[in-house]
């Protein structure tokens, strides 16, 4: 995020997002599969349907990590040392998660290492 802005999500107050880096752990199961849920996130206009639809067109996608047949909520769990900035996003079908969204401050060290690049 290079500015910040106002979230807003359903039945929710209105939280304040600072600009930074921010790491979102989602499933990608449906039609299509990883492909075709990547490619809709990564679109900048859409329908706003998941939480991190907010994030995804007020910011910029700078890596996505896919780790197939993986689960959202044991990456969370690995993510778990990171501030979370909104409590409850993309967790609200989740009971023991706090979030599925966590800051990602400069220098912090992530537990499966930085992004690599492909174009596949």
């Amino acid at each position: 995020m290079d500015k910040p802005f106002v979230l807003r999500l359903a039945g929710r107050s209105a939280v304040s997002v600072s600009a930074g880096r921010y790491l979102y752990c989602g499933s990608a199961r449906g039609p299509g599969g990883l492909r075709a849920r990547v490619a809709r996130h990564l679109r900048r206009r859409k329908t706003l349907r998941w939480h991190v639809d907010r994030l995804t067109t007020k910011g910029r996608v700078i890596a996505v990590w896919a780790v197939p047949d993986g689960d959202e909520c044991a990456l969370a769990a690995q993510l778990g040392g990171l501030p979370v900035p909104v409590p409850g996003f993309g967790s609200s079908d989740c009971a023991g998660c706090p979030s599925h969204l966590f800051a990602w401050p400069e220098g912090a060290v992530l537990p499966f290492g930085p992004p690599t690049v492909s174009r596949d």
